[in-house]
């Protein structure tokens, strides 16, 4: 491995809505009492509009803040839970980031740890700088453990050759068909094995054996390893396993369960962004991922740690929480229940993808057009400028993209008659800092509403579905910067 290429930069991304788990226990009391003694905190659940690719462009940009994305050679996503089986979703996530085209994507899947194989396959394979997420909501059968324990969040990490915050001084793979959990093509819940002999032969046996031939490798001792990451929904396990390597049980890292929940693949990896949030220089972090075989890396931190921070972090996104109480909202999201939305929700959408193609450039990184002529920032950008005394042509127009632009709110309302997935529907003109104005949809609103001058954020999100033949539509909306 080139020890002067490595992780460059971090960021992550949790989705604001978190669900009290009383609120599922108590759902389920009259025929699952058990899940009681797992009602401790909040996990957090996508929104109707959220899923893997939209956690993705939004870990992607907390690592990016508003650096350029024009560098960037390659794009890989981890993911179990992507919304297309033959489309690649990486791909999206590239054109949302504004990355050239002429970036490589590639998408990785399959299995619990393909976020530390993508990770280590990215480190090794690419030179040029390059962007690595794993992005995951993995879905539990209402009044399973797996319900009430999993959660939803993606991590992004930059890798380059220079800046050089973190690098692999070790790493070993073992593959083994051992199955703890599966989930066949067609299915939507995975079937879990039962948890002692999961435990027992599992990562009791094989997580050791993987770890001891990284930290060997990386010529480092278990008691010099400053943070051990082991992502896994089972209570114990991680202490368990570093008790067995002689890992110093203070530097088991935290495993984010009180206000995130396990979110699949992407988990080891969010807990690594975290874990580097409040790193200092010098220190050795091990992370291993679990799931038909052991991915284990040997991470150590540099001097430049200290030089780079995310947008917000992990614990930035941790703090932005919106608290739920209301199980069927959960449900309703997840697509485990069928509500009756009326005849309003009967409306057929299909893509026209033509057009979709042919309006990529301005939809994919929200590029308004500023006029050369008189300076109007217009969005969408039409074949002349929309100042009725300018009227310039579009050819002449400056691109610029409304992703990172300060905005606020300047109309709204809140339409309790449209059918919309989360009512009431807020729409209304956002006001942009560098003069663009324009008709958004804002989401993910709290308890106290909107008011003018609300300061929003841009975010990107499923604009709508079409069912009928299961295509996402995606695009950038707004949000209160504040939950």
């Amino acid at each position: 491995m080139n020890n002067t290429y490595g992780i460059t930069g971090f960021g992550g991304y949790i989705p604001r809505l978190r669900m009290q788990r009383a609120a599922i226990a108590a759902a389920h009391k009259w025929m699952a009492p058990n899940l009681r003694s797992l009602s401790k905190g909040q996990r957090a659940f996508c929104s109707w509009d959220e899923d893997a690719v939209t956690m993705a462009v939004e870990a992607a940009r907390d690592a990016l803040d508003t650096k350029s994305t024009s560098r960037f050679v390659a794009v890989s996503m981890a993911s179990t839970t992507m919304p297309f089986a033959d489309l690649q979703n990486s791909a999206i996530v590239a054109g949302a980031l504004g990355l050239p085209s002429g970036a490589r994507t590639m998408d990785v899947g399959h299995s619990q740890r393909a976020g530390t194989s993508g990770l280590l396959a990215a480190l090794q394979s690419t030179s040029g700088p390059a962007l690595f997420v794993a992005s995951d909501r993995p879905r539990g059968k209402p009044a399973s453990t797996q319900e009430i324990s999993y959660g939803a969040g993606a991590a992004a990490f930059m890798l380059g050759s220079e800046g050089v915050l973190a690098r692999v001084i070790g790493s070993s793979s073992c593959n083994a068909m051992f199955v703890d959990r599966f989930r066949a093509a067609n299915a939507k819940y995975d079937y879990v094995w039962e948890e002692r002999w999961i435990r027992d032969e599992g990562y009791a046996k094989l997580v050791p054996e993987t770890v001891n031939a990284a930290l060997e490798q990386a010529g480092v001792s278990a008691g010099q390893v400053d943070h051990f990451i082991l992502a896994t929904p089972m209570k114990g396990i991680a202490a368990m396993v570093a008790k067995r390597l002689g890992i110093p049980a203070e530097a088991e890292a935290d495993n984010l369960n009180e206000n995130c929940g396990f979110s699949g693949t992407a988990h080891g990896l969010l807990m690594l962004a975290h874990v580097l949030q409040h790193a200092s220089p010098g220190e050795v972090i091990v992370l291993a991922s679990f799931g038909q075989g052991v991915d284990a890396l040997v991470i150590k931190t540099t001097d430049a740690l200290k030089s780079f921070s995310p947008r917000r972090g992990i614990s930035g996104a941790l703090d932005d929480a919106q608290s739920h109480d209301d199980y069927l909202r959960l449900l309703s999201y997840d697509e485990a229940i069928e509500l009756e939305w009326g005849m309003r929700g009967e409306k057929v959408l299909k893509t026209a993808l033509t057009e979709q193609y042919r309006s990529n450039f301005q939809l994919a990184h929200f590029m308004a057009g500023k006029c050369s002529k008189c300076g109007t920032v217009q969005f969408p950008q039409l074949a002349y400028c929309v100042n009725a005394s300018c009227s310039a042509p579009s050819a002449d127009f400056e691109q610029l993209s409304l992703v990172d632009e300060k905005c606020r709110v300047l109309t709204f309302t809140a339409d309790w008659l449209s059918y919309h997935p989360a009512p009431p529907l807020y729409v209304g003109f956002t006001q942009f800092e560098n003069g663009a104005r324009l008709l958004t949809e804002t989401v993910d609103v709290g308890t106290s509403g909107l008011e003018v001058g609300t300061p929003l954020k841009v975010v990107f999100r499923i604009k709508d579905v079409d069912k009928d033949r299961g295509y996402p539509r995606y695009f950038w909306k707004t949000s209160p910067v504040r939950a």
